[in-house]
C-alpha cells in the first residue's frame, strides 16, 4: 500500500477552490514548475502512478484534467492516488482549454467547472473516491483486450528488432568501461528516491557505474553522486547534468531522427546515437550487458504487466523482452525500500546502549585492574560533580 502525506489544504472561498493555472500538455515538465497552492491543468489520457505521485509532491490546490483520467482501456493506478492524497480531480473538461487557458491566470473550481473571473470556461466531472472505483472497476472487465494487444506489441517488437536483441547487432560503441564491473541503472519511477538511498552502502562499496535515464540522471545527483553516463532523448534532465562530464548516449528512432540530439549539441556536448525502437531504459539495459556489465541494478524501472500498461504506450512490451535478454544479470532493486526498513526505535537504542554499558561495567568489576580503574573514575566522576553544585549554588 502507498501512503502520502495529505497537502496544505487548497485556497478556497465561498465560491470554491481559488489558484492560478499552470498549464502543460506535459505532466513531467508542469511538476517542475508547479507550486503549492497551483491549480494543475494537465492533458494525459489514463493518468499514471508516476505522474501521479509527482503531482501530489508537489501539493496542487486541484488538478484539471483536459481528457479522461481513465479511458477504460486498464485499471491505471493515477486518479485514485490523487483522490487519496485529498487533492480535488475535475476530469475530462476538453482539450480546448489548453488553448483557451493561460499560464498563471487566476482561476476558479466549483462543482466540477472551471472558471476565469465570472467566465466559464470549462466543464469535467469532479472525481470522488466512489466515481474513481466505479471507472476502476470497468477498466478490470477491459483488461483482456488490453493483454491480447500487449502480445501482439511483443511479437511486433521482436521481429523489427531481431538483430538487436539476439545478435546483438546495433549497439554503438562507448568510452565508458562496464566490462566487469556491475552496473546501476535509475529511472524515475516509483521509489527511486528511497531506493537510491538504501543502495548508497551499496554504491561506497562496489563503485557501480551510474547510468541515469533522462530524468533518473538528476535523480543520481540529488542523491549526492556524479553519474558515469546518461542515456534517453534528453526531455526530462537538466542542463546542469547534461554538462556534468557524463558520457551522453541519445536514444533515436529507427528512422535517424533524434529529438535529443539538438539540445546536446547546444549545450557543447557531442553525444553517442544508439537507434532503437524500445525505450530509454530498454536502450540503457542493452548498452550495459552488450558492453561486458556482470551485474545490472536496476531502480525505478517497471517490472509487473500493470506498470507496463500504466505507462501508457504500446512500446513497453520492448520492455518485457529486453529484460528476458538481459536475464540473470538483472536485480531489480525497485521497491527495496519498502522491502528493508529499520525498526529500530530510539528506546531500543537507549536500552541498547544501557546494556552495552552494564555488560561493560561487569566486565572491568570481576577483575581487580578494573575495579581500580573504576574507583578511579568514580573519584574523578564525584570532583567533577562537587564543582558543578558549587558552582550553580
Amino acid at each position: 500500500m502507498v501512503f502520502h502525506l495529505r497537502p496544505p489544504s487548497p485556497s478556497t472561498s465561498a465560491d470554491g477552490i481559488v489558484g492560478p493555472a499552470r498549464v502543460d500538455r506535459r505532466t513531467k515538465n508542469l511538476t517542475k514548475r508547479l507550486k503549492p497552492g497551483d491549480i494543475a491543468v494537465i492533458d494525459h489520457v489514463d493518468l499514471d502512478r508516476v505522474s501521479a505521485e509527482a503531482l501530489v509532491a508537489c501539493h496542487p490546490a486541484a488538478v484539471v484534467n483536459a481528457s479522461p483520467s481513465v479511458s477504460g482501456r486498464y485499471p491505471n493506478l493515477g486518479p485514485e492516488i490523487l483522490v487519496e492524497a485529498g487533492i480535488p480531480l475535475v476530469d475530462d473538461v476538453g482539450r480546448e482549454v489548453m488553448t483557451t487557458l493561460k499560464d498563471g491566470v487566476a482561476v476558479r473550481i466549483e462543482r466540477g467547472s472551471l472558471y476565469v473571473g465570472q467566465r466559464l470556461v470549462a466543464t469535467g466531472s469532479l472525481q470522488t473516491e466512489d466515481s474513481v472505483q466505479t471507472a476502476m472497476t470497468q477498466a478490470r472487465a477491459g483488461l483482456a483486450v488490453q493483454l491480447e494487444a500487449f502480445a501482439d506489441n511483443t511479437m511486433e517488437y521482436l521481429r523489427k528488432e531481431r538483430e538487436l536483441l539476439l545478435d546483438r547487432i546495433g549497439v554503438p560503441d562507448v568510452r565508458t568501461d562496464l566490462d566487469g564491473r556491475h552496473a546501476l541503472i535509475v529511472v524515475r519511477g516509483y521509489h527511486y528516491k528511497e531506493d537510491l538511498q538504501i543502495l548508497r552502502s551499496y554504491i561506497r562499496e562496489f563503485r557501480p557505474v551510474l547510468i541515469g535515464v533522462d530524468g533518473g540522471a538528476d535523480a543520481i545527483v540529488e542523491a549526492g553522486h556524479t553519474p558515469d553516463m546518461i542515456v534517453g532523448d534528453m526531455d526530462s534532465v537538466s542542463d546542469a547534468t547534461l554538462r556534468s562530464g557524463a558520457e551522453i548516449v541519445v536514444h533515436a528512432y529507427r528512422d535517424g531522427r533524434a529529438p535529443g540530439l539538438e539540445r546536446v549539441q547546444a549545450l557543447g556536448v557531442e553525444p553517442v546515437l544508439f537507434p532503437a525502437t524500445g525505450t530509454s531504459e530498454d536502450v540503457a539495459m542493452l548498452l550495459a550487458d552488450d558492453k561486458g556489465a556482470t551485474i545490472i541494478v536496476a531502480v525505478g524501472t517497471h517490472a509487473t504487466l500493470v506498470e507496463f500498461l500504466d505507462k501508457g504506450r504500446a512500446g513497453m512490451a520492448s520492455t518485457f523482452l529486453t529484460r528476458l535478454r538481459v536475464g540473470g544479470k538483472l536485480v531489480d532493486a525497485k521497491g527495496v525500500s519498502q522491502l528493508y526498513r529499520t525498526r529500530i526505535t530510539n528506546a531500543w537504542l537507549a536500552a541498547l546502549l544501557l546494556s552495552a554499558l552494564f555488560a561493560l561495567f561487569v566486565a572491568l568489576w570481576s577483575t581487580p585492574g578494573g575495579r581500580g580503574l573504576l574507583q578511579v573514575v568514580g573519584a574523578r566522576w564525584d570532583d567533577v560533580w562537587s564543582f558543578v553544585t558549587g558552582v550553580f549554588t
